[in-house]
């Protein structure tokens, strides 16, 4: 079993690293794109035995205490089985 995690800078904050991607998209004649935000992407393997509802609680919990910083990060969590 598999869980993904995704973490994104809430949307109060401002993302310095998306506004210089959305630049560069940009300057490559991508004028469609009106905005990019970057975030990180993580996969925990999991237990295969383990119930899909005690891996998503085990996952979201670490996304919570490790992967991400609450104060400014949200985070959503997906299992794979």
């Amino acid at each position: 079993m598999k869980a993904k995690v995704y973490v994104t800078l809430k949307p109060s904050v401002l993302d310095p690293q998306g506004k210089a991607i959305h630049h560069s998209v940009e300057s490559l004649g991508f004028g469609q794109i009106t905005d990019v935000r970057q975030g990180k992407y993580f996969e925990i393997a999991l237990d295969k035995n383990l119930p899909e509802a005690e891996a998503k609680a085990t996952a979201e919990q670490i996304a919570k205490d490790v992967l991400a910083n609450p104060v400014i990060e949200d985070y959503r969590v997906e299992i794979i089985k």
